[in-house]
């Protein structure tokens, strides 16, 4: 499932890279939220976006004081919700309910069937946040919820994982060959991601701005690429991005 192919013909570089700029992405404005989307998404349709590898959605959503998404069902669907500003309530029909905050990351693995509602947990300020959905390895999971907090040192400067496979280093755990990693990056910090042959990854700058492979990317922009290489990101403005590598 990707969008984008190693051409046939000799490249110059051993990495192919692909930008994405925020103005190409699909946008729903409801009122009560507005939308920005990455992939093709509800009512938008872009037969070039369909995801990239097993990258499904990736939204960034606003939605005002007192409204949300009431119970609704998903399945066979590994999803993300990761809170930029403001504070997400999740319930669902497993007995889970908790609250998100900046930091947090949560995963529900939607399996073989799950209900639940997503709603701003504040009467007064808006919540900002990305919904992120990737395709699990195969149906049929048991549902699961799973929720961490990464603290703000853990992030700054460098590539924190938080989702993989195993749950290795403290991570949450997805149905997925992928991880994602999140990191925070002040003017003139960075850090570098290696990627490995045949892998392939999507670098989501959530605000700020930062450089990478050559180019200078800003809030709502992302980057694809596809290995073997390394990508050095570097922060030009107070940044926030998630990696995510990809088989």
């Amino acid at each position: 499932m990707g969008l984008w192919r190693r051409p046939d013909e000799p490249s110059f570089s051993p990495m192919e890279i692909k930008v994405v700029r925020a103005s190409e992405r699909g946008h729903a404005d409801h009122g009560w939220l507005e939308s920005y989307h990455t992939f093709s998404f509800a009512d938008y349709y872009n037969p070039a976006a369909m995801g990239f590898r097993a990258l499904r959605v990736i939204n960034e959503d606003r939605v005002e004081a007192g409204h949300g998404f009431p119970p609704h069902g998903h399945r066979d669907m590994e999803i993300i919700s990761y809170v930029l500003d403001g504070a997400l309530s999740h319930k669902d029909n497993m007995g889970t309910g908790s609250v998100i905050k900046p930091g947090d990351v949560q995963r529900m693995s939607a399996g073989t069937g799950v209900q639940h509602s997503e709603m701003n947990a504040s009467k007064t300020a808006g919540v900002h946040f990305l919904q992120i959905w990737i395709v699990p390895d195969r149906s049929g999971h048991k549902p699961s919820y799973e929720q961490k907090a990464f603290s703000v040192t853990e992030r700054q400067g460098r590539l924190r994982l938080v989702a993989s496979p195993d749950g290795r280093e403290g991570s949450l755990s997805i149905h997925q060959d992928a991880t994602i990693a999140a990191g925070l990056f002040a003017s003139g910090e960075s850090a570098t991601h290696v990627l490995a042959p045949q892998r392939h990854a999507w670098v989501q700058v959530a605000r700020g701005g930062i450089e990478i492979a050559g180019q200078k990317l800003a809030a709502g922009d992302a980057l694809a690429a596809t290995g073997p290489g390394e990508l050095t990101i570097q922060g030009t403005e107070d940044a926030e991005i998630l990696v995510f590598d990809l088989a």
